[in-house]
């Protein structure tokens, strides 16, 4: 028997998954990435991981290849998504799917995110990540997992996205927050390390995606997730970016679970923005 938790927590913890490592309805996915060093990540994977855990790679697997605007990180193409998701043993509306990563949940938050989006919704991300794993002592192993057959046909939501004119069409709206979740400096324009103009999108209100784990990438407690969205009313419609709609995932998984549903994710962000400039 899989230990209840409930299907609308986006969160589980490594004493949650130690015990169903080995349910035929249990799929995890390995997303640790570095921006930084796009290889880092699989290394990391091949040198030892959660056991039973498939690679899912940002810029190969979470993203599809970058065109002049769209982002740096635009979403990917479903089906293609699908069908590694398949090869993962996950079968669609029925699997459990859990998201790691060792970046304060960046890259996992993106994957819990897609999933959603692809209209599957049993999926949790790990809190605290792999470390969190490593300091409660639980094994780790180099083997790459053979191929399973999984079945996964995508059903896309596509009222959880907006693109560039759906936020233009909105600015003067007051009903519409926009959300900023890149560090203060980036927001403000002071220092920009990735993208060619440094700024933020006029309106923007600035909810830093650090502010949802602390350092060891642990969330913070229910109660702080919300009062951290208090300043934003109830009824207002809420649209997230960060520099290429990734690290904005975190933010809509701190809204999840503060219990504000809804929230959409502008995917191209502020590099497909900058691009237009």
């Amino acid at each position: 028997m899989m230990p209840d938790f409930a299907p609308a927590y986006p969160l589980i913890s490594a004493n949650w998954l130690i015990q169903v490592l080995d349910h035929p309805n249990v799929a995890i996915a390995d997303c640790r990435f570095s921006l930084a060093d796009p290889s880092a990540g699989r290394q990391r994977y091949q040198a030892g991981h959660i056991p039973g855990a498939f690679y899912f790679d940002l810029n190969q697997d979470l993203s599809s290849p970058v065109q002049r605007h769209g982002g740096r990180h635009p979403l990917p193409d479903p089906d293609q998504l699908a069908a590694k998701l398949a090869a993962a043993g996950v079968h669609f509306g029925e699997t459990w799917v859990v998201a790691y990563d060792d970046s304060r949940l960046a890259f996992a938050s993106r994957f819990w995110w897609l999933l959603r989006y692809l209209g599957h919704n049993r999926v949790v991300v790990l809190d605290g990540g792999f470390s969190g794993w490593l300091a409660a002592g639980y094994p780790t192993t180099p083997a790459i997992p053979k191929p399973r057959s999984g079945h996964f046909t995508p059903q896309v939501q596509p009222g959880q996205v907006v693109d560039r004119e759906d936020v233009i069409a909105c600015r003067d709206n007051p009903q519409v927050v926009l959300v900023d979740a890149r560090e203060p400096e980036r927001y403000r324009g002071e220092r920009e390390p990735i993208d060619p103009i440094a700024g933020h999108i006029p309106g923007a209100v600035n909810y830093p995606w650090q502010e949802v784990t602390d350092a060891q990438g642990k969330t913070l407690p229910v109660p702080q997730q919300q009062q951290r969205w208090e300043a934003i009313a109830p009824t207002s419609e809420i649209i997230v970016y960060c520099g290429s709609g990734v690290t904005a995932c975190v933010n809509l998984l701190s809204l999840e679970l503060a219990g504000r549903t809804g929230a959409k994710l502008y995917p191209g962000s502020w590099s497909d923005w900058c691009s237009y400039l």
